[in-house]
């Protein structure tokens, strides 16, 4: 449907969590996906925040310049996803950000046709979420916010973050207007923080509020720094609430700015009617009929190496570790949203995690021996690949065969059994099954699963 830029700003808002719960909260239609794109210069937070370190930093946005030089840009695209859906569907992708801020001066030829192949995305049925960060939508990467059909800009309801993100708006505003799709795609994503209401800040910076975040500390911590997302009281949580109220009124305005800027082109005068000779007679004019509106600008070509139902032309993928999200890993005070975001749970947002519901959300269980990821098998380990026949080598087929027919030689003729057409070899005559390393069984990828964060 869209491509969706999430822009932070000083004092570390939350625009990471945000767009993590945009992810996870967004309706989605039969057929469809969301894509979560960690496009911030400064670097990703996901693998090491809300997967803990269980993925390892080999996929991401860091693979896309290289192959982007090759010509390979969408092919590889979809060899560096993560699954984030519970259910395992792969409905709700994740493409990891940088490890390394020095890594961002190799994308800036990359960033406009990394956005040419996410706009290619939206025929196949997806929808992508763009994670700016602090510094994304300015420099070279500035091609993000652009091109986005909405810019939501994170803020918090205190006196310090509205006064901070105040120039904020005024720049991305400006240059929206001369080199993107027009200043009326900025929105608000508040995080009631502060005693300044929606309205209020509206009224005061001219936007629209998209939506009202509640200052739950506990909840949105399971999005900064990992916990389980399954969990019933962090699906029915407030955060997830307006969190899917939000997405409502994103979509609600990328429809409306699509019905603005659908072209309609101006007759010319050689396509004006001509006068009615005298004497004929005039019919009243019909009045035109709606069209559907249509995306704006020029319509991106369709990226056909992407996965379509069922998943087709995803790369296999190597075992991932543990499952996302951890059960039993215990949660440890700290900041949440993003450092910077320490103040204290406010009573008045509702009871407590483990106040009525339960023991302490976080508490420490005993979830089996943790295991080190490529403990079990080792791609590429020192070893034998198993007794291989060597090529035109006869195998065995039933009994051993003497010279001519007779019994037991296997030819028309003979006494013995001769086999029939089609007949599966006995288990003894078929080649052994090469292994990946010392007394490890062999492992099947199929051909289009996307790596699962596990």
């Amino acid at each position: 449907m869209a491509v969706i830029a999430v822009v932070g700003g000083p004092g570390a808002p939350g625009a990471t969590t945000t767009a993590l719960a945009l992810l996870l909260a967004w309706p989605l239609q039969p057929g469809r996906r969301i894509l979560l794109v960690e496009c911030d210069p400064d670097g990703g937070a996901v693998l090491a925040g809300a997967l803990e370190g269980r993925v390892e930093a080999v996929y991401g946005l860091r693979n896309l310049a290289v192959a982007d030089r090759r010509g390979l840009l969408a092919q590889t695209l979809w060899e560096q996803l993560i699954d984030l859906s519970p259910e395992g569907n792969a409905e709700r992708l994740l493409l990891p950000g940088l490890t390394d801020p020095t890594q961002a001066p190799g994308l800036a030829y990359t960033w406009e046709p990394l956005m040419e192949v996410l706009h290619g995305l939206e025929p196949q049925g997806y929808d992508v979420i763009l994670d700016l960060g602090r510094s994304g939508a300015t420099g070279t990467s500035a091609v993000l916010a652009r091109r986005a059909d909405v810019v939501a800009v994170t803020a918090r309801t205190t006196l310090r973050g509205l006064s901070a993100v105040r120039p904020r708006l005024a720049s991305l505003a400006e240059d929206l207007a001369a080199a993107g799709t027009g200043a009326d795609a900025l929105g608000l994503l508040l995080v009631a923080e502060g005693p300044y209401s929606g309205a209020e800040v509206s009224r005061e910076f001219g936007l629209p509020v998209l939506g009202l975040l509640p200052h739950a500390v506990r909840t949105a911590r399971v999005l900064s720094d990992g916990g389980d997302i399954t969990d019933r009281r962090f699906i029915r949580s407030e955060l997830m609430r307006t969190a899917r109220s939000a997405a409502d009124e994103v979509q609600l305005l990328v429809r409306r700015r699509r019905q603005r800027l659908a072209p309609t082109a101006a007759p010319t005068p050689a396509q004006l009617p001509a006068a009615p000779a005298a004497g004929t007679e005039v019919t009243a004019p019909q009045p035109p009929q709606p069209q559907p509106p249509q995306p704006y600008g020029p319509v991106p070509p369709v990226i056909t190496t992407g996965p379509v139902a069922p998943l087709a032309g995803l790369a296999p993928q190597p075992a991932a570790p543990a499952p996302f999200p951890a059960h039993g890993r215990p949660q440890q005070p700290g900041p949440s949203y993003e450092p910077g975001y320490e103040p204290e749970y406010a009573p008045q947002h509702g009871p407590q995690y483990g106040s009525q519901d339960g023991p302490e959300y976080g508490a420490t269980q005993q979830y089996g021996a943790q295991q080190q990821y490529g403990e079990q098998q080792q791609y590429g380990a020192p070893g034998q690949y198993g007794a291989q026949p060597s090529y035109g080598q006869e195998q065995p087929y039933g009994q051993a065969s003497g010279p001519g027919p007779g019994p037991g030689s296997g030819l028309p003729g003979a006494a013995g059994p001769v086999p029939e057409y089609g007949r599966v070899q006995p288990e003894e005559y078929r080649p052994a099954a090469p292994s990946y390393g010392p007394g490890t069984p062999q492992q099947h990828l199929t051909y289009g699963e996307v790596l699962r964060a596990r």
